[in-house]
């Protein structure tokens, strides 16, 4: 199974007094504020993004609670050394009809922390990408579950007027977040695979209906590796 990876990016976080409480209820000793660096994590919204894909708003605040106490990573590379910061809090903002998730983290300040500090301050280390999973992914155009069955049609194209996209619907797990050079953005168009490599690719024939049923299994498998089927 596949993280669902979004997105991200960090921007400024006070140390106050309200903060530290919080960080201090993930530490296993009493913190203060020099000890800690802080930053705010804008995570993901319930917009439509370049994978057509957009968030409920039930399923950001469901990744609210999710979130909190999940480690910041390097590169989605899920070992002990490669833990970097903590997520001590998070929350839903709120602007007009944009629902985002706010994720805080802190880091300690030592020197093995001292270099990704300064690349955060310094504007270098500022994306980020968010992994999660969700029990639904539902299709805008026929509203089928894309993780129990491939309904065909195409997250960015139109259909009669109303071009199609996935909402990824109920918080199922949140896992972590990481520090990456390029965020991470796992193509759409996972029609790729049907084609030679390198060629540019088409929509599938129609005319051939044992083409088009092992297309359509080829389809279904990569959509329940994106989302997690189960």
């Amino acid at each position: 199974m596949e993280a669902i990876k979004k997105h991200a990016k960090v921007e400024k976080q006070l140390v106050s007094d309200a903060e530290l409480q919080l960080i201090n209820k993930q530490s296993m000793k009493e913190l203060t504020a020099d000890e800690v660096f802080t930053f705010r994590i804008a995570a993901c919204d319930n917009q439509i993004d370049r994978e057509n894909e957009c968030f409920s708003n039930e399923t950001l605040d469901g990744l609210a609670k999710l979130f909190v106490g999940r480690s910041m990573i390097t590169d989605h590379n899920w070992k002990t050394e490669k833990q970097t910061a903590r997520i001590y809090a998070s929350e839903v903002e709120t602007q007009g009809e944009v629902k985002r998730l706010i994720l805080r983290a802190y880091m300690l300040r030592n020197d093995t922390t001292a270099s990704t500090i300064e690349a955060i301050e310094g504007g270098i280390l500022r994306e980020v990408s968010v992994g999660c999973n969700v029990h639904k992914a539902i299709c805008s155009i026929c509203e089928s579950d894309r993780k129990k069955v491939y309904c065909g049609h195409w997250p960015g194209r139109e259909y009669e007027g109303k071009t199609c996209h996935i909402t990824l619907d109920g918080a199922k797990d949140a896992y972590e977040v990481s520090f990456v050079a390029v965020p991470a953005q796992p193509g759409a168009g996972i029609i790729k695979q049907y084609g030679g490599k390198g060629e540019p690719q088409n929509e599938p024939p129609e005319s051939d209906s044992e083409e088009m049923f092992k297309l359509a299994q080829a389809k279904q498998n990569q959509e329940e590796k994106r989302y997690g089927g189960i």
